[in-house]
């Protein structure tokens, strides 16, 4: 099994989600996954802001194919509840190529609460939708409810560097963007624009392929 999306632009950041006045990004973004070159799915995420609640939601879908047929398949879909920088609650669901996992996670009493069905070092692409938050990750920790490699209890640490200016070429045109690079616990690169958008992610997959997030626009 291919797992592309172990590692998923898991990524990262655990900023909240902006807030109307300052979100970069318009109610529904789209970004095209690509896989040595090639498109093997898409990442969906919407955004709806209900009082002081900013409503999160994402569905990714992938498709392998070999000679033709499908040798490997992923379906994620997840909601995440935000109040200012505080996670209310999240709910994710998973299909690895026929795998089911879901992960629950609810605010109570100041504790992230987390229940789930995979186990600790199985990761979910419910990492992946913080990918879109700034690069104000720079902060050096991140939830482990979160990660895949921190265990479900602790806090993982990463280290995010900025890594200079870069041209990104998007179906729109090209962008300058800052290139930020992800090591300890996690190990990516992500670019974001002037305006503050997530507009491309890389990182290596367990079957040693490279996976490239590009938004869409």
């Amino acid at each position: 099994m291919l797992r592309l999306m172990a590692m998923t632009v898991v990524l990262l950041a655990t900023g909240a989600a902006a807030s109307a006045a300052d979100d970069p990004y318009p109610s529904r973004i789209s970004y095209a996954i690509y896989r040595g070159g090639q498109q093997v799915g898409r990442h969906i995420v919407t955004f709806e802001n209900k009082g002081p609640i900013r409503l999160v939601t994402a569905a990714c879908e992938i498709e392998v194919r070999s000679l033709g047929v499908i040798a490997y398949r992923y379906l994620h879909r997840s909601r995440e509840e935000w109040n200012g920088e505080q996670l209310q609650a999240l709910r994710a669901t998973t299909d690895d190529n026929g795998k089911q996992f879901t992960v629950s996670v609810e605010r109570r009493g100041g504790v992230l609460v987390v229940e789930r069905t995979a186990p600790a070092s199985m990761p979910t692409a419910a990492m992946a939708d913080q990918a879109y938050r700034g690069p104000d990750v720079s902060r050096q920790s991140l939830p482990a409810n979160l990660l895949p490699t921190s265990g479900w209890n602790t806090v993982a640490r990463v280290r995010v560097t900025p890594a200079g200016q870069e041209t990104v070429r998007m179906p729109s045109g090209s962008v300058p963007a800052t290139r930020y690079r992800y090591t300890g616990d996690l190990r990516m690169e992500q670019w974001f624009d002037d305006r503050g958008r997530w507009v491309k992610g890389t990182f290596t997959a367990f079957d040693g392929s490279t996976i490239e997030y590009i938004l869409q626009e």
